[in-house]
């Protein structure tokens, strides 16, 4: 999978000049969904089919502090799919190649109304695609 590359916006530091820690799960939502779209599978389609996936839970280890301008680049890889769960892991890295934040998100599928989705009942080929990315 291609990276994800995010530019530090001002708005996202605060009064030192630093990224303020929230905007980095922002940033795990902008790669996840870039993962999706390159999977062929984009949050838009998803919705459109009538499939949510909501973060059950998240965790972030902030490495080095970011700043202003700043190119990050984002590896989002698909750690774990079980049918109904999603684990991304998170890797950000500055321009030096240096790690600045690891992360990871969980995720459940639901339909529009609140239900638990298995995918390979509803969407097979989408759960074979989330199956296929399992490492990659």
């Amino acid at each position: 999978m291609d990276k994800y590359i995010h530019t530090v916006q001002y708005y996202e530091t605060d009064k030192m000049g630093i990224t303020h820690h929230s905007n980095y799960i922002r940033w795990m939502e902008e790669a996840r969904c870039d993962l999706l779209k390159q999977v062929g599978w984009p949050y838009e389609k998803m919705e459109e089919l009538g499939v949510i996936s909501p973060v059950t839970a998240v965790e972030c280890k902030y490495k080095i502090s970011t700043t202003y301008a700043e190119k990050i680049a984002i590896r989002a890889k698909v750690e774990e799919f079980k049918g109904v769960k999603l684990k991304v892991s998170y890797t950000m890295e500055n321009e030096a190649g240096k790690i600045v934040f690891e992360g990871k998100s969980e995720h459940c599928f639901l339909s529009t109304d609140g239900r638990p989705m298995i995918l390979s009942k509803k969407f097979p080929d989408l759960d074979e695609v989330l199956t296929n990315a399992v490492g990659v």
